[in-house]
């Protein structure tokens, strides 16, 4: 008898049409007898442990053991029938064990410790717990009343250095009671650091009412945070209302083109807020109804995460603030159109993919190659579907709604050759020109849209250090979870251009020919191949964007380079031992190789490129954050990870000049592996290419 109280699922059998025998030789036991106890038993007396804390938590291994034990149960279950029935009686359960005791000593003697090898468990019941000596000098500390002292407070040279540091930390960093401490100590002298204010709110213990309402006093006089710092505030960390409401408030200052570099995320941190209508999503409407591209992109936005179903009420609720706002608009509130029409013109969208769907099922169901596909579409185009070469009224280009456009053309019009047939369709738009657009289904373009919106950040933070890297950030919109529409770019993969011209070098000498240029090309096309080529080398390494090959490298007949297809990113890749660099040989033979004066400057743009990058790492990371909650594959399986690998891309531990060496040296070793006969090193490298 151990004398202790029950806790936790006990599982009893029940004697149908018998009379219980309360013998202690019992002929009805409750509990299932030594000689029957089979795996299935074993197994749940190991769960009920698990469930009452006595055995180690480990997630990642838990899922696999239950999905292990459900298939266990489902076999012994068909094995043995259901020829009894059973009662699950599940009993309280205390932090502590509790033992039962006459008067006198408690007689629970523990296990004596063994000679043997065996483990023996000690029980330790403040193992986890606060330290209440620790707690009592935090909370006295930090009481109010110290704030009077407090106020006058300034840090000592050890003290500003070691805030400092704490100051510098990247947003995704923890910091320790100490750290946490040594801000709320200097927190009236750090007011006019507006670097500190995040760090601060994350010192402040939100469950104490009058802690947090000193905090929300001095976070309304402190000085004004950047707009990229504000989205730290909308990440999930910070659940207080108010400091989420401060974070719109700043937000209110970025200018559209700046918002619509954040839109993207912005959407998704409306699952972090505490309600439906929130301040951020009516922030986000009020500024759609003065900008239609914002409006656009955010209905779009909103409509692919209704698919999500623990989120699908918050996001439609700010598709109907969205809808309801625009149709108040009166006329000239945008252009000549009333708020009806540009609500129409963004619901046409919608029709207009519903249509392209359709013609892909059909497509896709047609005997026969390529070809017998493109002439059905045409067919259909010019035909059955012939008010689509023609629309009655124009519609704006879900990828640049400033765009409208008015029809398809037919003769234009083609189908890619791949397992999917994406749609390559030609529009007319009102201007007199036209745009070509890619339409795909089953796929989930929400990773592509993903990193090119941020080669589209990367570029504008380049260009704003006037550095043009001559990038070409394509469109790309997300219209479901699996169809979506890109721009198309007219250009050539790698693999084409090697087999029909043998080298870059010649295919660029066939549209740029200089016989006084360096190798024959003109000095302007082999300064955008080179600048293009160490824009995307960086960029791919911060993105740890993976499986690269000949295929998915594209280039412009002006010799811009530029990546396709983004199926894994942050460090994921199909293919074994990825070289951290995506340089392939044929583009550093194309810069003369690797002793030339042209790699040399290739290597000088990547190094200015990555500094310039790096001082926008906060940015990045606080986006990266508000994706974690989103259904983009590389980042839900595990978005603690992805970040931390993102983080780690940036070495926020180096300074600018030795960060230039090491990405000096990350370069150096990657192109080595592809040049044997320069040093014979990481073979496993070059065989990436191959």
């Amino acid at each position: 008898m151990k004398k202790q109280l029950k806790t936790g699922k006990h599982k009893l059998r029940l004697w149908t049409g018998k009379e219980a025998d309360g013998s202690i030789n019992t002929t009805t036991p409750g509990k299932v007898p030594k000689e029957e106890r089979g795996e299935l038993e074993r197994l749940e007396k190991l769960q009920n442990k698990y469930e009452r804390g006595q055995i180690q938590r480990v997630d990642w291994l838990d899922r696999l053991a239950f999905k292990a034990m459900e298939k266990i149960k489902e076999r012994e279950s068909i094995k043995n029938g259901s020829t009894h029935v059973y009662i699950v009686v599940d009993f309280c359960s205390f932090e502590h064990r509790v033992v039962f005791q006459e008067s006198g000593a408690n007689f629970v003697i523990p296990s004596p410790i063994a000679s043997t090898n065996e483990l023996v468990t000690v029980w330790d019941p403040e193992v986890g717990k606060i330290n209440p000596s620790e707690h009592k000098q935090l909370k006295l500390a930090r009481s109010l009343t110290r704030g009077i002292i407090d106020r006058d407070l300034k840090p000592s040279c050890t003290e500003r250095k070691s805030i400092q540091r704490i100051l510098k930390y990247p947003p995704t960093r923890t910091l320790s009671g100490e750290e946490k401490q040594l801000l709320w100590k200097f927190r009236f002298s750090l007011m006019s650091e507006k670097r500190a204010l995040t760090k601060f709110l994350r010192c402040v213990e939100w469950s104490d009412v009058q802690e947090a309402k000193q905090a929300l006093e001095l976070m309304g006089k402190w000085e004004t945070i950047d707009v990229s710092d504000a989205l730290e505030l909308l990440s999930s960390v910070f659940e207080s209302e108010e400091v989420r409401a401060y974070a719109v408030t700043v937000l209110e200052r970025a200018d559209d083109e700046e918002l619509q570099c954040y839109l993207l995320q912005l959407v998704q941190a409306l699952r972090f807020e505490r309600s439906d209508k929130s301040r951020l999503s009516h922030f986000l409407v009020q500024r759609s109804l003065r900008n239609i591209e914002l409006a656009s992109f955010l209905r779009w936005y909103v409509t692919v995460e209704l698919h999500d179903p623990a989120y699908a009420r918050r996001f439609y609720c700010t598709y109907e603030i969205l809808q309801e706002s625009m149709l108040k608009l009166g006329a000239g509130a945008n252009g000549d159109e009333d708020g009806f029409k540009l609500w129409q013109s963004l619901e046409r969208q919608t029709e207009l993919t519903a249509q392209l769907c359709s013609i892909m099922r059909d497509v896709r169901n047609v005997r026969g190659g390529t070809q017998k596909k493109i002439e059905k579409l045409r067919h259909l185009l010019s035909g059955l579907l012939s008010e689509l070469t023609y629309f009655d009224e124009p519609i704006r280009s879900p990828l640049a709604p400033r765009v409208l456009i008015t029809g398809i053309i037919p003769s234009e019009s083609s189908i890619f050759k791949s397992a999917l047939h994406p749609l390559r369709l030609a529009f007319r738009t009102a201007s007199g020109g036209s745009c070509k657009i890619i339409f795909k289904k089953g796929d989930d373009l929400r990773q592509d849209q993903l990193v090119i919106q941020m080669v589209s950040l990367m570029d504008r933070l380049l260009k704003l250090e006037n550095l043009d890297l001559h990038l070409t950030p394509y469109r790309v919109l997300a219209t479901g979870h699996d169809e979506g529409m890109m721009e198309f770019i007219p250009s050539k993969s790698l693999a084409q251009i090697l087999s029909e011209h043998r080298s870059i070098t010649s295919y660029l000498q066939k549209f740029h020919p200089d016989e006084d240029g360096p190798f024959g090309i003109t000095a302007t096309c082999l300064e955008t191949f080179i600048k293009s080529c160490a824009g995307y080398s960086v960029i791919t390494y911060i993105l740890g964007i993976g499986d690269r090959h000949l295929d998915n490298l594209l280039l412009q007949d002006d010799g811009r380079l530029f990546h396709v297809d983004f199926g894994f990113i942050l460090g994921r890749d199909p293919k074994p031992f990825p070289p951290p660099m995506k340089l392939c040989k044929e583009m550093v033979e194309a810069m003369g190789g690797a002793e030339s004066q042209y790699y040399t400057r290739f290597k000088s743009y990547c190094c200015e490129a990555y500094n310039i990058l790096r001082k926008s790492s906060n940015l990045v990371l606080n986006l990266f954050h508000l994706m974690a909650g989103s259904n983009i594959p590389d980042i839900a399986s595990d978005p603690e990870k992805g970040i931390l690998k993102l983080q780690e891309k940036f070495r926020l531990d180096l300074d600018d000049e030795e960060s230039i060496h090491f990405f000096q040296d990350l370069i150096n070793e990657s192109v080595s592996a592809l040049f044997p006969q320069m040093v014979e090193t990481i073979h496993r490298w070059a065989q990436y290419w191959r």
